[in-house]
């Protein structure tokens, strides 16, 4: 009876590990085998590659199908590998895949997750109509001066590692960025620039960094996520540490704006103006028309917002604008062209790095645009099936519900299907700006749609401005120990990280190029 029983328990626990993987099988969509509870995603739960890793890996092991199936853990997922079928999903279709779906249990969201980024349906909508404005151009300009500052205090750090060895320059960016970050967004000057030790910077790094449990956890909440529902991606710690952040930031200012236009400024007026007011995406009345829904911006959400804000916006800006660097140091004659153009335009501007400045340097933001091209700072996409059905009409395959779709922008930007010669760093590619290969979805650094990245703008002023700040006085070669392809971080979530940094020797710059 014991054998039966524990016989009959195998068995059910086998079937529930392998109960979906006829999914793919049955709509006649090429995928690897899945092996039981772990799918295909084995290397991901065994921090062997990050989830943009596999993406790029799925992508090109099937060049001629237009999607891939993909099974993380039990869960089915869609690889698309066809420009067309991006451009349903981001814009066309949107309304059947606005959510990213990053909450493997819909009903139970952990509270730093309930931010712009990771929120899905009615609360993404009326906070994204909301924060829209605060990243307008004159919003921009409005706090252009505090990247001024940083820049300033960056080229005078970058002083204090010139001419070693070696230097990570994504650690630099990243001081330059945290620094910024907490400026702007809690108004608080944090020296990440001076002390790159400092608590701040430790925050930042910690948001990022996946140790043992999280990983646990996530694969967790992947394989069982009715099971494990309750368990959190987030070390409880973060929530503590941001919370206690932003409350006393809060205190400081009586709860009320301080006049100092940053986020928890944006976000303390939202509050004053009462319940925000939207129609509904998910929701309809019975005319058809979308219901009308509120919500109170209380502190819990100001501090998912700051949280968001504060991750997001260093770690994408520090990757992007250190691997420019590296790539310039690799690409020595495309480097002089971006230092003659940086120092021709600040010789207009009194050697200030100001808004209209950044705006000239047109050449360097082509290196910027290259470079994202390469290693876009956040290399895939994930959107979600919003209804009971969805066909795609090109290639007659229907999914269901909740059926995830996983585009790989990485890979995109490496095909060289849309991209000649995709391995190597050619700014001029970019000659005519990047709008067309947008509109053609084969390039998508900063997402597309209405759930593009909301502060693109200010996080590539931000990269343009602190490339401007080093590179007006400094040049970046590689270090003995600086490799041209450097290995990505396999523990990566959503942002892409470097195994060793990227080290880099920087040289003080002998004679600034005559400016005629």
């Amino acid at each position: 009876m014991f054998i039966f029983i524990v016989s009959f328990v195998l068995l059910a626990l086998y079937y529930y590990g392998v109960r979906t993987f006829d999914y793919w099988k049955n709509r006649g969509v090429k995928h690897a085998k899945p092996l039981p509870f772990v799918g295909t995603n084995l290397k991901q739960f065994v921090r062997q590659a990050s989830i943009a890793m596999m993406a790029t890996e799925t992508y090109n092991s099937y060049p001629e199908e237009k999607v891939v199936g993909f099974f993380r853990g039990t869960a089915p997922e869609l690889v698309i590998r066809d420009p067309e079928l991006i451009k349903r999903v981001l814009t066309t279709d949107f309304l059947s895949f606005h959510p990213r779906g990053l909450h493997p249990h819909k009903t139970v969201i952990e509270p730093l997750m309930k931010n712009i980024f990771f929120a899905d349906g009615d609360l993404w909508r009326l906070l994204r109509q909301r924060f829209t404005p605060a990243f307008s151009t004159g919003k921009l300009k409005a706090m252009f001066h505090i990247i001024t500052e940083r820049a300033e205090k960056l080229q005078a750090i970058t002083e204090e590692v010139a001419d070693r060895e070696y230097y990570d320059v994504r650690e630099l960016m990243a001081r330059y960025t945290t620094d910024f970050i907490g400026v702007c967004a809690f108004g608080i000057d944090m020296d990440s620039l001076n002390d790159e030790n400092s608590q701040f910077r430790k925050l930042g790094k910690r948001i990022f960094q996946r140790n043992f449990r999280d990983t646990i956890n996530a694969a967790l909440k992947m394989m069982f996520p009715e099971l494990c529902k309750n368990l959190h991606f987030l070390t409880p710690e973060l929530e503590t540490e941001m919370s206690f952040l932003v409350q006393n930031v809060l205190k400081q200012r009586n709860y009320k704006p301080s006049g100092r236009n940053d986020f928890i400024d944006l976000m303390l007026e939202l509050k004053q103006k009462g319940v925000m007011i939207g129609e509904s995406i998910e929701k309809k009345n019975p005319d058809g028309t979308p219901k009308i829904i509120e919500l109170e911006m209380d502190d819990l959400l100001m501090t998912a917002q700051a949280f968001v804000f504060f991750g997001a916006g260093f770690e994408t800006s520090s990757t992007a604008s250190s691997y420019t660097l590296h790539q310039l140091a690799f690409n020595p004659d495309f480097q002089e062209k971006v230092q003659k153009e940086i120092d021709a335009v600040l010789a207009r501007h009194n050697n200030k790095i100001t808004y209209d400045a950044i705006k000239e340097m047109k050449y360097l933001e082509m290196a910027f645009y290259e470079s994202m091209r390469m290693y876009p700072s956040v290399a895939f996409l994930i959107r979600m099936c919003a209804v009971p059905k969805y066909t795609f009409p090109e290639i007659d395959l229907t999914i269901d519900e909740d059926v995830k779709v996983i585009i790989p922008i990485q890979a995109i930007h490496r095909d060289e299907t849309y991209f000649q010669d995709p391995n190597k760093f050619y700014p001029e590619r970019f000659s005519d700006g990047y709008k067309q290969d947008t509109k053609n979805f084969v390039y998508l650094p900063f997402g597309e749609g209405p759930r593009s990245c909301v502060g693109a703008r200010l996080g590539q002023m931000q990269s343009l401005a602190g490339l401007a700040a080093v590179l007006h006085k400094y040049t970046v070669e590689p270090a003995a120990c600086s490799e041209e392809n450097p290995l990505p971080e396999p523990s990566g979530i959503v942002s892409e990280g470097f195994i060793n940094g990227l080290p880099l020797k920087i040289r003080r710059r002998e004679k600034l190029a005559t400016v005629s």
